[in-house]
């Protein structure tokens, strides 16, 4: 019994509680696809979630001197869903769903002037940013082969998906708006699961998408000849990162699970994303981010036959450089695992203190500011039925 409910624990607790945390992981990481399906019990097995943040982060001066501005970053959401088949004792699949990057944020009256300030400043068209957003959606299919091996077994994971993009800015002269409606990439991994002690160490690849997006730019004023709400085609570039990430798991006593996971993430592929809009010329947005570490680490407790319970700590290392804000995160996290009906809920919350930070128009921000330390909440749910 006691190694049962450990084996729940692990397969339970993990994503209840981690999850909840990795929406607001580094750079514009939301979603993760949910493959751990395919190590949990079942022919059949079905799960979908939905994780809700609220990011709370606003600017604390601007261009040196104190705002009144409300908060630039924007709540969301992400949903999740994934469905495992196995077709034998050795070999199985999953489809999945996720939101895996994305951001949204609206700028007040002292951004936007800070904004044209810079811009005349520096002899260029007064243009400052409104708001901006981007969404994307990842369909996949993953695989996975095991075998025995010693005491446990080998997993050999494989699949491939398509990303969509989905990209608006709103500016004083008008707003651009570029999507991709497809962009494949894959995703490569190994394991080693010893069911009995609740152990598995998992090492997973996420390829690097290179999205090449076309649209149009509607002008919110006259631009020369061209009256207002005059459309340009337009076209833009952009690539999101690859990721690597190292998993483990083991129970530590009977009913009691240690796990933690090391991610490395490529954010410094994401310097610029350039656009050309007809008749306007080539121009671009500025990020020139570094690399993203995020590790974590956890125990979680069963509780009873039907209840159980982890808790996370997660570092998440700032990518900024200086020509936005994106500073280090600490997460504190808390999930439950229980077993209702046919099937089984986790929900997770997490609070998340975002560190503080400036950036400035000498490292390419369009303006000079700073925030304090500020906190983020999340809070996730999902249902699993499995036959």
């Amino acid at each position: 019994m006691a190694n049962n409910l450990k084996k729940t624990t692990a397969l339970g607790l993990i994503a209840a509680c981690a999850f909840v945390g990795g929406a607001h992981a580094g750079g514009f990481s939301r979603g993760e696809a949910d493959t751990d399906i395919l190590y949990e019990d079942g022919e059949v097995a079905a799960r979908g979630g939905y994780t809700f943040v609220m990011p709370q982060r606003g600017y604390e001066t601007i261009g040196g001197a104190s705002t009144d501005d409300a908060d630039y970053t924007q709540n969301y959401s992400v949903p999740s869903f994934a469905a495992k088949f196995r077709a034998s004792d050795n070999f199985s699949c999953a489809l999945t769903y996720t939101q895996p990057f994305g951001a949204k944020s609206e700028y007040g009256a002292d951004a936007q002037l800070a904004d044209i300030l810079a811009d005349i400043a520096a002899g260029r068209t007064t243009n400052a940013v409104e708001s901006s957003q981007f969404r994307t959606e990842e369909f996949g299919g993953t695989c996975a082969v095991n075998f025995d091996v010693g005491p446990g077994d080998v997993y050999i994971l494989g699949g491939v998906f398509t990303q969509s993009f989905d990209y608006t800015e709103s500016k004083t002269l008008g707003t651009l708006h570029l999507e991709d409606d497809s962009a494949m990439g894959y995703r490569l991994g190994a394991a080693y699961e010893i069911k009995e002690y609740a152990l598995r160490a998992e090492l997973m690849y996420r390829s690097q998408i290179d999205h090449n997006a076309s649209g149009e730019f509607t002008s919110a004023v006259a631009i020369g000849p061209f009256p207002t709400g005059t459309e340009f085609a337009s076209v833009g570039s952009g690539s999101l990162p690859q990721s690597l990430e190292l998993s483990l798991q083991s129970g530590i006593a009977p009913g009691w699970l240690a796990f933690g996971s090391v991610k490395w993430t490529d954010w410094s592929v994401l310097q610029t994303l350039n656009y050309t809009i007809d008749v306007l010329g080539d121009s671009e947005k500025n990020f020139f981010w570094r690399d993203g570490w995020t590790i974590m680490g956890g125990v979680g407790h069963t509780f009873t036959d039907k209840v159980s319970g982890a808790v996370t700590l997660t570092w998440d290392r700032g990518v900024g450089t200086g020509a936005d804000i994106m500073t280090d995160t600490w997460t504190i996290g808390a999930g439950t695992q229980i077993k209702a009906g046919p099937g089984v809920v986790r929900l997770g919350a997490a609070a998340i203190y975002l560190t503080e930070g400036e950036q400035s128009t000498a490292d390419g921000a369009d303006f000079d500011a700073t925030v304090g330390g500020d906190w983020a909440y999340a809070v996730s749910a999902s249902y699993k039925i499995s036959f």
